[in-house]
């Protein structure tokens, strides 16, 4: 399998290709602020062609080059429907008064093919077998993918903005709640193997050994106990 990730733009959100090798069909995860360029240069080096874009959840950091990966290629958009109205109106999501000189320079809206997603859902795109699992907290529409394990690579789990290296994504933006992120950490995090490659929305790539070891949220829900004082990251 092949999986070529990169940050992109003014929040260094991860963007990530998957294919099931070079040269095949693809499924780009999360085309965020200024992704487009380094989306192309992906497809160019690799030799992969897109069939859809997943989406972790609707914030701006995330979203922000839907409209032009799917319409340079025809390829529709898949986003939770709680979170499909930040594709036309991400200032809503945030607050007004954030970004607004960068929300300017912004194209927003939705792609021409947009595809909900469903808690529990399969996504079978490229060759590749996705499971969704609905995941709010960070946003009321936040979802995770995992890829299941194979003889040759371990499971891995796109978190987004869910569960970073040593820490969570913040809950302070409408539609976050720290009851949620606890509740979602337990049902979504927690079940997986130790083995399990955490790629997430930001940041480094971990293991939910690791992060079950270390990572204090994790190990506050695991115990039983309330959220961890430790910094969040995310927009």
């Amino acid at each position: 399998m092949l999986i070529a990730g990169f940050p992109a733009g003014a929040w260094g959100t991860n963007c990530y290709l998957v294919a099931p090798a070079a040269g095949e069909e693809c499924v780009i995860i999360d085309p965020g602020h200024q992704a487009a360029e380094g989306v192309e240069e992906a497809l160019r080096k690799h030799r992969l062609k897109p069939v859809a874009v997943v989406l972790t959840h609707g914030h701006i950091d995330h979203v922000a080059s839907v409209v032009p990966v799917c319409g340079a290629h025809d390829v529709p958009a898949w986003i939770h429907p709680e979170d499909r109205y930040m594709l036309s109106d991400p200032e809503k999501a945030l607050g007004r008064s954030f970004g607004m000189p960068l929300m300017g320079e912004l194209t927003v809206g939705e792609p021409d093919d947009v595809k909900e997603l469903t808690d529990g859902a399969t996504l079978e795109l490229a060759g590749l077998t996705f499971s969704v699992a609905h995941a709010p907290g960070h946003t009321r529409g936040s979802v995770t993918f995992r890829m299941p394990e194979t003889t040759d690579i371990p499971s891995v789990f796109f978190s987004g903005d869910l569960l970073f290296a040593g820490s969570i994504g913040r809950t302070d933006l409408p539609g976050g709640s720290m009851e949620d992120m606890l509740e979602s950490l337990a049902r979504v995090c927690l079940p997986l193997g130790d083995s399990t490659v955490v790629l997430s929305g930001h940041g480094p790539q971990t293991t939910i050994g690791q992060e079950r070891a270390t990572n204090p949220y994790l190990r506050d829900v695991a115990a039983g106990q309330g959220a961890a004082e430790a910094p969040r990251r995310g927009m």
